[in-house]
């Protein structure tokens, strides 16, 4: 007995699937694993079959075409042809989250591809795939180009793929986001994304600013937030939320600053929570370019501040941006927007230290 992978579009009527099976039956043909790919065109059924040594290629394509199977492609397998397909998938991914440089090989293992190359995009360029063919939108820019000349890409094989790009630049996005930064006092914080298990050491955090910090940062009062409120914070529908935590970051190392973006619409709100033994060192600064750095990548159009007046320090780490910010005054309450350029990316300027950036 050998392994062989089979290939055939058969439509999608009641029976037809029977009749194809059938007929390989007939000739002692055992059916191992079957994947079925819905296309425009009908279902593509891909099957790995054991058959007998006396049958070829030709038999098995005569198999298929006598049983109502049409476009057949048939090829000779190995035995890692039996790994389950959603498992050799989620495997792949398991590699793209330890390895995001990996996304080429990862996609030729699961396509099987000839070639895979990565190329930026041509302007209004959007993914796809048909034929031998298919282009992969990748979020950080640009995109992957595969080829394979047997069998045809199927949408769902387009599908998967495009999942594990999208799980790699998200992987790569994460790990961007996770530095250790020098202070201008030499002073070394650890800058991570947050996530849910945070919530202890963000309430701590909380608790060691002062009324006034606390104040300065939600608006509408001094009060630490509820627990339900700072999930939120740290796990945003859309967005980011920094943590800052001092020395190498472990976890016994204490919160000192939180950054929120928290995207709506195609704006994005930015808030800062600094420690108040940590304020006036430049953390303030290095984490707000950050998450302007993030807003520019994921194609806001601007990023969105509410500033309390007397907020000096905090108008001063703007400033700092060097960014052109139109604003609106509201009693004690400024609205702050910078307008942003996904294309250009993080606008890394010297500090701007004169000028008015307040517009009374």
């Amino acid at each position: 007995m050998a392994l062989w992978r089979i290939r055939a579009t058969v439509d999608d009527r009641p029976g037809y699937l029977s009749v194809l099976t059938a007929s390989l039956a007939l000739r002692g043909v055992n059916i191992l694993t079957v994947q079925v790919h819905t296309t425009e065109t009908g279902a593509v059924d891909d099957f790995l079959v054991d058959a007998p040594d006396a049958l070829g290629e030709a038999d098995l394509v005569a198999a298929v075409e006598r049983g109502r199977g049409r476009d057949c492609w048939v090829a000779r397998s190995e035995a890692r042809g039996l790994v389950d397909q959603p498992t050799r998938a989620l495997g792949l991914a398991t590699r793209l989250v330890g390895d995001p440089e990996a996304t080429g090989a990862v996609l030729r293992a699961l396509l099987g591809a000839d070639e895979v190359s990565w190329r930026p995009n041509p302007p209004g360029d959007r993914g796809g795939a048909g034929g031998s063919t298919m282009r992969l939108a990748d979020p950080a820019g640009g995109s992957y180009a595969l080829r394979r000349e047997e069998p045809s890409f199927t949408p769902a094989e387009y599908a998967r793929a495009q999942a594990l790009v999208e799980l790699s630049a998200a992987v790569a996005r994460r790990d961007a986001d996770r530095v250790t930064l020098v202070l201008p006092d030499g002073a070394e914080v650890m800058v991570r994304p947050a996530t849910a298990e945070d919530l202890p050491a963000v309430v701590e955090l909380h608790e060691r600013c002062s009324p006034r910090s606390r104040q300065r940062r939600y608006l509408g009062g001094a009060a630490t937030p509820s627990p339900a409120r700072l999930r939120r914070l740290l796990d945003p529908a859309r967005g980011l939320t920094l943590l800052a935590t001092a020395g190498s970051g472990g976890a016994a190392e204490p919160v000192v600053a939180m950054a929120n973006l928290l995207g709506e619409g195609d704006e994005a709100e930015a808030a800062l929570l600094v420690r108040d033994d940590w304020q006036r060192r430049g953390l303030g600064t290095a984490l707000l370019r950050r998450l302007l750095g993030h807003a520019d990548r994921a194609g806001y159009a601007a990023l969105v501040l509410h500033v309390q007046a007397d907020n000096t320090p905090m108008l001063r780490t703007l400033r700092r941006l060097g960014r052109p910010a139109s604003t609106d005054r509201d009693g004690s309450l400024l609205t702050l927007t910078v307008p942003l350029d996904a294309r250009r990316g993080p606008l890394l300027t010297p500090p701007v230290e004169e000028g008015p950036l307040v517009n009374s």
